[in-house]
């Protein structure tokens, strides 16, 4: 009992600290939109590199997150009926739903980021847009990282 504690309170510090460096990614879909924004629409100087950086700063944000509003128990949910229910029913409810929903996206979702993630790094893939000047490979690797991270949340 005390092996599987210790593993609950490691994924609870790797989902703690996915959200934390959230943050700053957050702070970079700021700075980098601004520039963008400042450069595009004063100076008629657009960047290249700008949309992808917000877009994979932008997935990056959303799936770290994932795990820490799990973490937080901010995630959301009908509360309708859920604020009702006693602490016991509220628990039943929790089982229920991670049962039919949470565990079946998370299968899904972590099989098919892993594939995603092997193809990355096998093909050394780049971004479009960018001509091959960002790298694709650590979006990968967090989307593949996170959803593993949400799954043994739950």
């Amino acid at each position: 009992m005390i092996f599987l504690r210790k593993i609950l309170k490691g994924i609870d510090t790797m989902s703690k600290y996915a959200g934390l460096s959230a943050r700053w990614f957050a702070w970079l879909l700021v700075l980098v939109g601004a520039y963008e924004t400042i450069l595009r629409h004063w100076f008629n100087a657009p960047t290249v590199w700008a949309y992808d950086s917000l877009c994979m700063a932008g997935g990056v944000v959303y799936i770290m997150g994932w795990s820490y509003c799990y973490l937080i128990d901010s995630h959301i949910r009908v509360d309708l009926f859920y604020t009702r229910l006693s602490e016991r029913n509220k628990a039943i409810m929790d089982i229920i739903s991670s049962l039919i929903f949470f565990f079946p996206l998370m299968i899904v979702l972590v099989w098919i980021s892993s594939k995603w993630a092997v193809k990355a790094w096998r093909i050394n893939e780049t971004m479009i847009a960018t001509y091959g000047i960002l790298p694709l490979l650590p979006s990968g690797r967090y989307l593949l990282l996170d959803h593993c991270y949400c799954f043994f949340k739950v």
